[in-house]
């Protein structure tokens, strides 16, 4: 099929890579523009444009389609079909009914449940066991168009975002590819009105953590915003982050350690095994700890 991209983080780059191993043609990437990133501050492609240009593909990275001329150069591609991944802008109308096929929407939950900006993120901080991804067909309300394919995935007791992320990507990659094999034969199903929950985007202040919360909330919390923007708290006015823990039998005040990193919340207790101090990298405990001292009874706050 003749097929316009549109995505731009880590999440979608395997899904191009897919499409054409599919043998799929890539009319053109559409992606958001480059921005200052690092330290420097230079203007960085997106992930999704680096790899297109790797395949000599055609990127464009309008701001918006508010200008005429942009929707007229999406239509003049004269696609079989749009696969829009983590794309970052809200398609018009005009864009939607541009390809013979519609637009095809890969998202990373199962519908009606967390439409939005961070299901992923979402998902593990509700405590949900399972997961998944939906193909959807496109229309102008959020995440509201009829589901043509769902695959399901366990969210395990030790997936953070990073890895439920990866294992999502790999299960959306090869969906879209079975879909567009399969596209004259799936029956589009309408969504639910019983379900439905949006997935907000995430706030750095929901990375706070109050130790008050019960463990199995904090595990969540460190599993859920890992590796960003990442759960902290601060210790001896140092900010720490915390990128994977596991909850433990433990117990003790709010916030005390009471074992080697093992800190207590207002319900049990959790060990944490992969933190971050400032200006440093993420490392297991036992490197941080060669350089940290926490005696038993201290305080995070």
């Amino acid at each position: 099929m003749r097929v316009i991209f549109m995505g731009s983080p880590e999440f979608s780059v395997p899904v191009l890579d897919e499409l054409i191993a599919a043998g799929h043609e890539i009319a053109c990437v559409y992606c958001q523009p480059p921005r200052p990133a690092g330290r420097g501050k230079k203007d960085r492609p997106t992930p999704v444009q680096a790899r297109a240009e790797e395949h000599g593909l055609m990127v464009r990275h309008p701001l918006n389609f508010k200008d005429p001329a942009d929707v007229a150069a999406f239509a003049a591609l004269e696609a079989d079909v749009a696969v829009v991944v983590a794309y970052g802008l809200i398609l018009p109308q005009a864009l939607l009914d541009a390809p013979a096929q519609g637009c095809l929407n890969i998202h990373a939950s199962l519908l009606p449940r967390w439409r939005g900006a961070a299901p992923i993120h979402r998902a593990i901080l509700a405590g949900d066991t399972e997961t998944g991804v939906c193909i959807m067909q496109m229309e102008s309300g959020l995440d509201t168009g009829p589901v043509l394919l769902r695959l399901e995935t366990n969210i395990e007791a030790d997936d953070t975002m990073e890895t439920l992320h990866d294992r999502l990507s790999e299960i959306g990659s090869a969906a879209i590819v079975d879909a567009l094999f399969a596209l004259p034969t799936l029956t589009p199903e309408i969504q639910p009105v019983e379900g439905v929950t949006y997935a907000k985007k995430i706030d750095k202040t929901e990375a706070k953590i109050d130790w008050s919360q019960p463990a199995s909330v904090v595990d969540r919390q460190i599993r859920g915003l890992s590796p960003f923007p990442g759960a902290w708290a601060t210790y001896n006015d140092e900010r720490i982050k915390f990128h994977m823990c596991r909850l433990s039998e433990a117990s003790g005040q709010a916030g005390e350690v009471v074992g080697a990193f093992t800190i207590a919340c207002g319900d049990g207790a959790v060990e944490i095994l992969t933190a971050q101090r400032a200006g440093k990298r993420a490392m297991p405990v036992g490197e941080i700890l060669k350089g940290l001292e926490l005696p038993k009874g201290t305080l995070f706050a």
